[in-house]
């Protein structure tokens, strides 16, 4: 298994050529910037942003490369990191954070942290709650600051207000067992309509959406302890949804798809802030509600950080120049209202313009007054085999091809083998 997974590492190393910026030019310090971001209208953004940045900067020149979304990027992460040709900023979740550390890949940002001009300003600015602890926790591994933050988001349940009307349903549900008696007053199966939708696969997605749950129910992440009582609440409750056929599953590995929603097919979708302008554009109506609770109010914190490559000095000092672009006022602004995303600069949340937006949008307060209850995923090293694990144990429910207990105990013989280096 090892060796098909080294050879499929070098593989992708043929790839990489296409993934590299263009010929150098003298007196100009070319940058790449690999992302996964979706859908394609928050890429548009974030390429005028990146634009806005090379004419403010004419010697710096970076260039934004979308490289997949988040699975499918790790071949072609490791694959540029084996063949010594790694972009010089990488998009991602944070959870990736252990593994690139092991590689030896990525620079710490203390000392650049340390002497940063605006680093109080900006510090004092991450919102409580967000930069302590979680997305302080979401940052730093050992001592060191190995990213900084994008921006951040959280997961709610997106709904259809006229599908809600329409089945008389007045009130929103709070708890696990309200949300599964309003979803079985909105499926009318001989219209083809459905309560809810829920992702399926084994990838970082469906383990991101279903972590809430998990929370929710008093459960905990830990390698060593993936069978609790938490966990199994939480499968069993999205199995006892399917098993109501009130909830469907999405395609595989495309749970962050919205057509199932748009059309009226399903009433509720699990999902985040970042798709508010394609929902906007779609002409539907939308809300949004917390994900009720089972225990607590949970929800998962999402976002992605920017990580800082091993390449040269010169470009490392232009990529940190870009760092501080992105954790400006300025950028944070923009980017949130253009995508739904959350700004994680303080002077960004309460400038008169945000402010002005969310009056507008008010399901982005949904987002914000939630945050408190958000939790972030773990970066230490191994998190991306439990996390497959995990999703694996997921999937495996969701099909009907074990139980909870089952999938879990399975889970974590998976985690125990790789531990001992299976």
């Amino acid at each position: 298994m090892r060796l098909f997974y080294w050879l499929l590492i070098v593989g992708f190393c043929s790839l990489l050529l296409g993934c590299q910026p263009a010929v150098s030019t003298p007196g100009i310090t070319h940058l790449t910037l690999w992302h996964g971001v979706n859908p394609p209208e928050n890429r548009e953004v974030l390429q005028k942003l990146v634009d806005r940045f090379n004419k403010a900067h004419p010697a710096i020149q970076v260039e934004s490369l979308y490289v997949g979304q988040g699975d499918q990027q790790i071949p072609k992460i490791l694959a540029a990191v084996v063949g010594n040709a790694p972009p010089n900023l990488l998009w991602y979740a944070p959870t990736l954070t252990g593994q690139l550390i092991e590689l030896g890949a990525i620079e710490p940002l203390d000392s650049w942290w340390s002497s940063f001009s605006g680093r109080e300003a900006v510090a004092s600015q991450f919102p409580e709650g967000v930069i302590d602890p979680t997305l302080e926790s979401s940052m730093r591994w050992e001592d060191h600051l190995w990213s900084i933050p994008f921006s951040t988001n959280n997961v709610g349940i997106f709904y259809r207000p006229s599908l809600f009307a329409a089945a008389g349903i007045t009130e929103l549900p709070h708890t696990w067992e309200e949300l599964r008696r309003v979803a079985q007053t909105l499926t009318k199966p001989d219209q083809g309509k459905y309560g809810m939708l829920l992702p399926l696969g084994k990838g970082e997605w469906t383990v991101f959406m279903w972590l809430p749950f998990l929370w929710s129910a008093g459960g905990e992440v830990q390698p060593s302890h993936l069978m609790s009582a938490g966990a199994i609440q939480a499968l069993q409750f999205w199995r006892e949804l399917l098993d109501d056929r009130t909830a469907i599953l999405s395609p595989p590995e495309r749970g962050y798809e919205l057509g199932a929603f748009l059309s009226g097919k399903v009433a509720m979708q699990l999902t985040g802030p970042w798709t508010l302008k394609p929902l906007q554009q779609s002409g539907v109506d939308f809300d949004v509600m917390p994900i009720p609770r089972q225990a607590t109010p949970a929800t998962s914190i999402g976002g992605e950080n920017l990580f800082l490559f091993k390449t040269t000095p010169a470009e490392e000092q232009a990529a940190l120049t870009f760092l501080e672009y992105v954790l400006s006022k300025e950028f944070q602004t923009q980017w949130a209202i253009e995508t739904g995303y959350l700004p994680v600069n303080l002077a960004s949340r309460q400038s008169e313009t945000y402010q002005s937006f969310v009056a507008q949008q008010p399901v982005i307060r949904v987002f914000l007054d939630q945050a408190k209850y958000g939790r972030s995923r773990p970066i230490f090293p191994g998190y991306s085999r439990l996390s497959d694990a995990l999703g694996r144990a997921i999937e495996s429910v969701l099909l009907g091809k074990a139980t909870p207990e089952a999938a879990l105990r399975k889970a974590e013989e998976r985690v125990s083998g790789w531990g001992a280096g299976e």
